[in-house]
């Protein structure tokens, strides 16, 4: 049973992906992340050095991972709480969530700004996309939205990772789409975000056969297109249909519905 201040590794795999996530900051030493250099999802790396004074994070909650959930997380977690924040320990660290076999980004794939850039008038995949960078990748990602030809321009003049068009390293890859490109690239493969993705691909692919809920989703990603003139807007809007869809596949795939029997038409 965790502690007063601990959560369980799946415990915080519950949490992350939600809009209220924890932020997840990883204190290893320098040598423990050198052996084996991959991030749980959405996690920041940081020295455990320079929590002496208040940290420049988000005002909610923060759940603090060093190599084994001990000297390094709990001191931190302890200064955060001083400094009136919120501040848990990952119940045997770094360690204790590979052991469970639970998803790790390798950070030779994070992108080198939290700046992104694709096609003007996003859809399906250029929202799907966005979600899944905020909310498993990096929850300070930013989206630049312009005209189709001048993507490669503006992603190497402004230092920005292209996505979700052609000749470019996050794009379709056969028969799958950009999101499942992030998923493979940055090791998020669970099933809650497998179930989403066949959605998103035979949504975005026009292969309604492949998900039945695809119909819907098209319909609802063409009626944000249209309600939305302005792309920056569109994508909040979307990250609120996504963040459902997420809940969907992971808690209530298996839910139908229908009128309660017995009821009169």
């Amino acid at each position: 049973m965790p502690g007063p201040h601990q959560i369980t590794p799946a415990q915080l795999l519950r949490l992350i992906g939600l809009p209220d996530a924890p932020t997840i900051i990883d204190v290893r030493l320098p040598e423990d992340f050198a052996a084996d250099p991959r991030l749980i999802p959405a996690s920041r790396l940081m020295p455990h050095t320079g929590f002496d004074t208040p940290a420049d994070l988000p005002d909610h909650p923060i759940v603090v991972s060093c190599q084994r959930g001990k000297k390094l997380s709990e001191g931190v977690a302890a200064l955060l709480r001083h400094h009136g924040h919120q501040a848990e320990v990952l119940e045997g660290g770094f360690v204790a969530w590979a052991a469970a076999g639970l998803p790790l980004t390798p950070t030779a794939a994070l992108p080198p700004t939290n700046l992104w850039v694709t096609r003007q008038r996003p859809k399906i995949d250029r929202i799907a996309c966005p979600w899944l960078i905020r909310r498993f990748i990096d929850p300070t990602a930013r989206f630049l939205f312009v005209t189709a030809t001048e993507v490669a321009a503006v992603a190497e003049r402004f230092n920005a990772t292209p996505f979700d068009i052609e000749g470019v390293k996050f794009s379709h890859r056969g028969d799958q789409c950009s999101f499942d490109a992030l998923l493979d690239d940055f090791a998020l493969h669970t099933d809650a975000l497998d179930r989403l993705a066949l959605v998103v691909r035979a949504a975005d692919t026009d292969r309604h056969d492949l998900a039945p809920q695809a119909a819907g989703l098209l319909a609802l990603s063409v009626g944000l297109s249209r309600q939305y003139r302005d792309d920056l807007a569109q994508l909040e809007a979307g990250m609120i249909l996504y963040d459902a869809l997420y809940r969907w596949a992971r808690d209530g795939h298996d839910e139908g519905h229908d009128w309660p029997a017995g009821r009169p038409a």
